[in-house]
């Protein structure tokens, strides 16, 4: 399980997006409030952003986010109008390392997930392999069951040259869906192309994991913030919706649909 951030607005620092706020992904780290099946986040962590015209980076650290000397100067230096980041605890016996370390990119793309499927490597994990293109199952260079659900919406993504974004992660759930049988699958991810974000909050046999949208926080005039805990004090942060795919678009409007 992890805690994941996200934002979408008017440009801010990574500093204001990741360190300033009271609850943000440092306290998160080592006192998260709602996370079950674990205690600390301290496996890792990692942040993504845009740049210039829609070229996605990401910085990612398999120590824990309060060990990064570098991060208070990345911090003050970094803008953008769009951040994902979380804070990693590894599902054992998934290790941690810099290939595990989310979010994940791929050329436009940023990804993040919390969650887990259960005995990945023995339950789905062929599933996975079997239905992917050999050359996006080559590219995989970790053992997580995040990078292949990556994978998958890349896979859909690329077999259906007309499918928006949106589209492909409903039928990346579909799919898992269709597999999963009696495993336990946490699915709540978070997903951009630059243009926007969705988030997804969603479970197959379990609990879905947390996570919270917040539209009207005042120290983010005109931006919108997703988290699997509230960053902040502010009253104005709402649980999304269990089994649902919530879509925010750059101009600040948003959907949501059930899955």
């Amino acid at each position: 399980m992890c805690r994941l951030a996200a934002y979408l607005g008017p440009q801010v620092s990574l500093e204001h997006f990741l360190l300033s706020p009271d609850h943000g992904l440092m306290e998160q780290s080592w006192a998260p409030k709602e996370m079950r099946g674990a205690i600390i986040n301290a496996d890792g962590y990692g942040f993504g952003w845009y740049s210039g015209q829609r070229v996605a980076n990401t910085y990612v650290n398999p120590m824990p986010i309060w060990s990064d000397v570098n991060l208070e100067s990345l911090g003050r230096s970094l803008y953008s109008s769009l951040w994902l980041a979380n804070v990693r605890s590894a599902t054992q016996p998934l290790s941690v390392s810099a290939s595990n370390t989310m979010p994940f990119l791929h050329g436009n793309l940023l990804f993040m997930h919390n969650g887990f499927i259960d005995y990945f490597a023995g339950s789905l994990r062929g599933r996975f392999r079997q239905e992917l293109d050999p050359k996006i199952d080559a590219g995989i260079t970790g053992n997580t069951d995040s990078e292949y659900l990556f994978a998958l919406l890349r896979h859909i993504l690329n077999r259906n040259n007309d499918i928006s974004l949106e589209q492909a992660a409903i039928q990346t759930c579909n799919k898992v869906q269709e597999w999963a049988d009696q495993t336990k699958t946490l699915l709540n991810m978070i997903i951009s192309d630059g243009q926007q974000i969705i988030a997804i909050r969603h479970a197959i046999n379990g609990q879905c994991p947390s996570l919270y949208i917040n539209t009207d926080e005042p120290r983010y005039p005109g931006g919108i913030l997703i988290a699997s805990e509230a960053t902040t004090h502010a009253k104005s942060w709402q649980a999304i919706t269990e089994h649902s795919l919530l879509v925010i678009d750059a101009d600040g409007s948003y959907r949501s649909q059930s899955l």
